[in-house]
């Protein structure tokens, strides 16, 4: 019988190592058996084994640690490009615990890039929110949000926190009919560090979404996450369109 060709050991080795993972044999923080031992265990080549451990450490599976070995890597939190989601109820729903901290609530004029957001004029009136939302003590999003007072009048009414959150909020009194969302890296300033817990080498994930309903917007969002914390991303099927492009 012919030996497997060397693409189908590479793959059987991630296999095998994705297994442990997924059973949750090798949990986060473990510290996986050296590369030695893996050849030894699985009868192939370092240069195979090393391939695949490198592949799962570039996926976010694994963390190597030079001159200490190779761990399980913490699992990142992921929420979907493609709906309007509230991110208390997807932290809930891993079983983990939520907490929001309101840091401002109130209503000011709109700055000229606010204003263009919102499609309103320079300095009108608008509602503005800032809070930080945690998963089990650690910060996982900074909410920067500007709302449209025409569409949501009693928007600094609401008891913002813990038990409500705003896109639940706005989800709840206006069905949008259209959104926009763009994702940029970025280098948070000295204030998002702050608030975030995060030193000046942590790049973070921002989404800007946008909302519309009936013509106007209805709310812009910049939301941002530390890179090492979460991840943003979404799953579709794909359309014979794409398959030609």
């Amino acid at each position: 019988m012919d030996k497997p060709a060397p693409q189908a050991l590479y793959r059987q080795a991630k296999a095998f190592v994705h297994g442990k993972l997924v059973s949750g044999e090798w949990k986060p923080g473990d510290l996986i058996p050296s590369e030695n031992r893996l050849v030894l265990e699985l009868g192939m080549s370092r240069m195979t084994v090393n391939r695949a451990l490198r592949e799962l450490t570039e996926e976010g599976r694994l963390l190597r640690v030079t001159g200490v070995g190779t761990f399980v890597a913490e699992s990142k939190p992921q929420s979907n490009l493609l709906h309007i989601t509230n991110i208390a109820d997807e932290i809930v729903a891993r079983g983990h615990r939520y907490h929001c901290q309101v840091l401002h609530l109130g209503r000011e004029a709109a700055s000229m890039p606010i204003a263009a957001a919102l499609s309103l004029t320079t300095g009108a009136s608008v509602f503005h929110l800032l809070c930080v939302h945690y998963e089990d003590g650690v910060a996982v999003q900074l909410e920067d949000r500007y709302v449209n007072p025409q569409t949501a009048p009693a928007f600094l009414e609401q008891p913002f926190g813990d038990t409500l959150q705003s896109a639940r909020y706005l989800l709840q009194i206006i069905q949008p009919d259209e959104m926009e969302h763009i994702v940029e890296a970025s280098h948070p300033s000295a204030e998002e560090r702050r608030l975030l817990q995060i030193d000046a080498r942590e790049p973070c994930l921002v989404l800007l979404r946008r909302t519309w309903n009936s013509g106007r917007v209805v709310t812009f969002v910049r939301l941002v996450h530390p890179s090492s914390r979460y991840r943003l991303g979404s799953r579709l099927p794909v359309t014979g369109a794409y398959r030609d492009s």
